[in-house]
Parts: C-alpha cells; sequence; structure tokens
C-alpha cells in the first residue's frame, strides 16, 4: 500500500503536471502540429490494487489537435498507454529515476507508432522544462515555463488541500472567501489563481475577473518570475529590488511561499 507521501505526489502528478501536456503540445508549434490529424485516446497510469479499476490515470482525447485532458480519469481502452507497475515506480520516473525498475509497459505502440512517438516528444519536452536549472534564453521559452509553474503551482496547492494535507486544509479551512493569484507585467496570459473559502478550493488559469483578487505575486518580467519560480532568487531580494511586488499584507505572500515549496518539494 502507498504512503500517504506517495498517494500526495502521485495525485499532484495525474491531476497538476501532467494536465501540462496538453499547454505544452499547443504552445509548441513543431509539437501542435504532429497532433493535427490524430484522433486518439492517450493514457498514462499506475496499477494500483487499492484503486476499483486497478490502477490510476490521467488519459487526453485528441481530436485534429484539440486536447480534452481527463484528470485522475482511467479509460478503458485507450490506443496509446504508458502503464508504470505501480504508484511509486510512477513518481520515481517522473521525479527522473528513470531505469529498468521504474520504465512503464508501453501500449498501443505496434499499431500507433507514430502518435506515441510525438507523445514522448511531448512528455520530453514537458520534462526538459521542469527539470531545468537556469533560466531558457529563448523569450518564448521562458513564456511557456513560467505559464506551466504558474498552472502547476495553483492547481498543485488545491491539489493537496482536497487531499487533506494538513497544513493547506487547515489554511483554507480558516480562510473567507479569498482569491490568490499569480501575474507577470505585461503577459496576462500566463496568468493563473487560486480561490480558497472553508476548506473549498479551486484553480484557475487566467485573469479572474469577479473581483479584485485577495493577493497577488506580480512579476515585473519574465526572468523575475522565474528566478523565484526555479529556486534561483531570493524571495526577500527580490522584493527588495521590486522584481517581485506583493499585492497584498506580505505574511500572505510568504504563506503563499510556503505552500508553493510544499508542491515542489512533492514533484521534484
Amino acid at each position: 500500500m502507498a504512503s500517504r507521501d506517495e498517494i500526495y505526489t502521485n495525485k499532484l502528478f495525474l491531476n497538476a503536471v501532467l494536465p501540462l501536456i496538453k499547454v505544452i503540445a499547443n504552445d509548441v508549434p513543431s509539437l501542435k502540429k504532429k497532433f493535427e490529424h490524430a484522433h486518439a485516446v492517450i493514457q498514462v497510469s499506475a496499477l494500483d490494487p487499492e484503486s476499483p479499476e486497478g490502477k490510476v490515470a490521467t488519459h487526453y482525447v485528441v481530436n485534429s489537435g484539440e486536447w480534452v485532458v481527463h484528470n485522475d480519469k482511467v479509460d478503458a481502452n485507450p490506443h496509446v498507454e504508458l502503464e508504470f507497475k505501480s504508484i511509486e515506480t510512477m513518481n520515481a520516473f517522473f521525479k527522473g529515476s528513470i531505469g529498468p525498475k521504474t520504465l512503464p509497459k508501453m501500449k498501443g505502440i505496434a499499431k500507433h507508432t507514430g502518435l506515441f512517438v510525438s507523445f514522448m516528444m511531448v512528455l520530453l519536452k514537458m520534462s526538459s522544462l521542469l527539470t531545468a536549472k537556469s533560466i531558457p534564453e529563448d523569450e518564448d521559452t521562458k513564456l511557456l515555463l513560467t505559464k506551466c509553474y504558474f498552472y502547476l503551482l495553483s492547481s498543485g496547492i488545491s491539489q493537496l488541500n482536497k487531499l487533506g494535507h494538513p497544513d493547506v486544509h487547515g489554511w483554507t479551512l480558516k480562510s473567507p472567501d479569498r482569491v490568490y493569484s499569480w501575474a507577470v507585467d505585461g503577459h496576462e496570459e500566463i496568468s493563473a489563481y487560486l480561490r480558497i473559502k472553508a476548506g473549498k478550493s479551486r484553480a484557475g488559469r487566467g485573469v479572474y475577473k469577479r473581483a479584485m483578487p485577495f493577493f497577488t505575486m506580480r512579476f515585473n518580467n519574465l526572468d523575475s518570475a522565474l528566478g523565484i519560480l526555479m529556486s534561483i532568487d531570493d524571495m526577500l531580494e527580490s522584493v527588495k529590488a521590486e522584481k517581485l511586488i506583493m499585492e497584498g499584507a506580505p505574511e500572505f505572500g510568504a504563506q503563499l511561499g510556503e505552500y508553493m515549496m510544499l508542491v515542489g518539494s512533492y514533484v521534484q
């Protein structure tokens, strides 16, 4: 039986990391082109005796380049599937421990070789982005990486709350209706937010428009954002240098930063 921390990690991969596949496949032109004529169900799964279906999974329905992501849902007959032998091996694989013991079973590769290769290219692109140790030089890559981090962190914090993580759920239980957001000046299209209230949470993409967010972690440019998101820069120094603007009380910024780091500790 998987430990509580292994389950937290796995749910974050299923519900916060793997959905980024759609973002990358849509935003990278060379990858987007590969799915223009695809009509298929692609799945990433892990065998789990504790699950009613015997496995956990996230799958994608792709039709002519349009992706629909089904978080934490098993499809019985995907065209292509990466099936890990356990939750633990899936977690280890996505954390970078790639070897004979963690490699998944590759189903459908004989019938759908081109689709499989294209999907693996997107998966490898995601891995290269999220494991990068330095800020990319290319502006488009900076934009994509910042967007991926914002989406991952907002969804990841919400997932930990829904799983009952004691720290995160304790925070949301005590909270009135509040919205926390992440933004970069001049790039509204990559914004993300997290809405919490009395133990409930919902992550969203884009600018929250129904009301002014209670707190926004705003960066003056992409380099400043990635400096914090990639744990290269010190948050206090970034605030002093006005690279990071805390729109709201500073203590809420510190609290949000703590939960951002918590998400990172599970998926890295």
